[in-house]
């Protein structure tokens, strides 16, 4: 296999462009970061014209899965967390080609974990939980109780990842066993919801008033990112929020994270005089 695997790489690492290759090898505890493939080769190039390019092989019955990825979709999936596997390739690949120690430095910098990053991360999984849990309180208010569980599992999930990065750890696939370890409180709660026998809306009523309290506990960290930002100017318009790089991240958790901090007191909303008579620009400051 490392044969064809050298005949499928090689010429790419001689492209100046290239950055690392790294090669993932599916064993049993990596069978879920593999997508079922024998092994994965990840390319990482600095001018790649897509963010992604993929390619499927098979040779004597085995499967191999080639990435070619640009350097910013990487930079992106890392400070987002949208692309949980990546994070299992850089902490498990073998590293096959490094251009200037790219990926030795890549690689540390994701184990260190640095604070601006998380507080970012810890941002975007709070919002996402401010959303489904926001959402699914409303479900369980109109009686439909399949679709609250539904999301109360959903910002359970969340809730478990904003631990476990407040302690700097980014979240691996098998977050639940991660949460166990390191947050066994969060834990407990997601264990009530599964396994209880109480009838699902006494359940649901008991977690929505636990999670208040571990989402009252967390809204300071949670908005950290988010107030460092409106710090750096004293008023903002909606459209400010949407084109600010690291805010448009947020993307259509927003909006709902920015009305929750203002019903918590955390921003405040300036009117401001438009040409419609009695009616106002809303603008936004830290409070």
């Amino acid at each position: 296999m490392e044969n064809i695997l050298r005949s499928i790489y090689q010429e790419r690492a001689s492209d100046p462009t290239t950055l690392g290759i790294l090669s993932i090898e599916n064993r049993d505890s990596l069978a879920t970061i593999t997508d079922t493939f024998d092994e994965i080769l990840l390319i990482i190039s600095k001018e790649q014209e897509h963010p992604l390019f993929v390619k499927h092989y098979e040779y004597e019955a085995k499967k191999l899965a080639l990435y070619i990825v640009n350097e910013a979709q990487v930079k992106l999936w890392i400070s987002k967390g949208t692309n949980r596997k990546v994070f299992d390739w850089f902490y498990y690949g073998k590293i096959l080609f490094d251009r200037n120690d790219y990926l030795y430095r890549l690689i540390q910098e994701i184990k260190d974990f640095p604070f601006h990053e998380r507080k970012l991360r810890i941002g975007l999984e709070f919002a996402k939980l401010i959303r489904t849990y926001m959402e699914g309180k409303t479900l369980y208010e109109k009686k439909q109780y399949l679709d609250a569980y539904s999301h109360i599992i959903h910002s359970l999930h969340y809730l478990g990842r904003v631990a476990l990065i407040e302690k700097g750890y980014h979240p691996e696939i098998t977050v639940w066993n991660q949460v166990k370890q390191i947050e066994p409180e969060v834990y407990k709660m997601y264990e009530e919801l599964v396994h209880s026998e109480e009838p699902l809306h006494k359940k649901l009523e008991l977690l929505f008033l636990a999670s208040e309290f571990f989402i009252h506990s967390r809204t300071e960290i949670g908005s950290a990112h988010i107030m460092k930002v409106l710090a750096e100017k004293e008023l903002w318009s909606i459209q400010e929020f949407m084109e600010h790089p690291e805010l448009s991240l947020y993307a259509t958790d927003l909006i709902v994270f920015i009305e929750y901090l203002i019903d918590k007191k955390y921003i405040a909303v300036e009117l401001k005089e438009s040409k419609g008579k009695s009616i106002f620009h809303r603008y936004y400051k830290k409070q």
